[in-house]
C-alpha cells in the first residue's frame, strides 16, 4: 500500500517513515503543496496523510483543488484541538483526522482501519486468533470459537481499534445501544472474563482505570 505524507516538519516524517515501513506500507514524503502537486500530477497513492499548515499554502485548499476530484482518502493533521479545523476537513470529504501530537500507533490504527474496510475479505488477525469480520466469525488456529452475539460485538469493538485503547465507558453506552439494556462496570469485567476465558489466548490488554486494548503484533 503507497501512502503519501505531506508535512514541513522533517523530523516527524522521518520517524512516521520508518514505523509504517515496519507495517508494510510504501510511504512518499512531500515537504510542500508544489511537490505534491507535482507528484500527484504522474502518480496515485491510496492514501494520503495531509497537513493542513504547509509553508506555500493551506492544505485545506490542496485537498479541495488536487485530491478530492480523485478520490483519494485522506487523514487531515492539525496542530491543534480546533474543531472548525476538524470539522471543515470531515465536510470536505476526508476520512479522518488527526490532532499533534500524536501517537505514532494511533495513526497506524487508523490507517490500518480505513485499509480494512476497503478489504472484500475482511480478516483481522492477531497472534492465534483471526477475525473474519465479513462473515463475524472468530477463530483460534482453524477451530471457530463459539461467542454469544454480545461477547462477538464486544471482541469486533475492540479489533476495529487495534493498538486504541476501548473505554469502558464506551464498552458500556455500546452494550446499552446493542441490547437497550443498562449495565455497569462490574458487567464489563464479566464479559471481557468470559471472552478471554473463551479466546484461551491473552491478546487482550487492560489498561488499569480506562479500558482495554488489541495490540498488534
Amino acid at each position: 500500500m503507497k501512502i503519501l505524507l505531506v508535512e514541513d516538519n522533517e523530523p516527524i516524517a522521518k520517524g512516521l517513515k520508518y514505523s509504517l515501513e515496519q507495517q508494510g506500507y510504501e510511504l512518499i514524503h512531500k515537504l510542500n503543496i508544489k511537490e505534491t502537486v507535482e507528484y500527484l500530477n504522474k502518480y496515485k497513492p491510496e492514501l494520503i496523510i495531509l497537513d493542513i499548515s504547509l509553508p506555500d499554502g493551506n492544505g485545506f485548499e490542496l485537498y479541495k483543488e488536487n485530491i478530492k476530484y480523485k478520490e483519494i482518502k485522506t487523514i487531515f493533521l492539525t496542530a491543534k484541538d480546533d474543531e472548525d479545523d476538524i470539522v471543515k476537513g470531515l465536510e470536505l470529504g476526508a476520512e479522518d483526522y488527526i490532532t499533534k501530537p500524536f501517537g505514532t500507533k494511533e495513526l497506524i490504527a487508523r490507517i490500518n482501519k480505513i485499509f480494512l474496510r476497503e478489504k472484500k475479505n475482511f480478516i483481522i488477525k492477531v497472534q492465534d486468533i483471526k477475525f473474519d469480520v465479513d462473515k463475524m466469525v472468530v477463530y483460534k488456529n482453524k477451530e471457530k470459537i463459539e461467542l454469544t452475539s454480545l461477547e462477538l460485538k464486544i471482541l469486533h469493538l475492540l479489533f476495529m481499534n487495534l493498538n486504541k485503547v476501548v473505554t469502558r465507558d464506551k464498552i458500556i453506552d455500546k452494550i446499552w445501544e446493542w441490547t437497550g439494556n443498562d449495565v455497569n462496570d462490574n458487567t464489563v469485567t464479566v464479559y471481557m472474563k468470559r471472552i478471554r476465558e473463551k479466546l484461551q489466548v491473552d491478546i487482550i490488554n487492560t489498561v488499569k482505570g480506562i479500558g482495554y486494548r488489541i495490540d498488534e503484533t
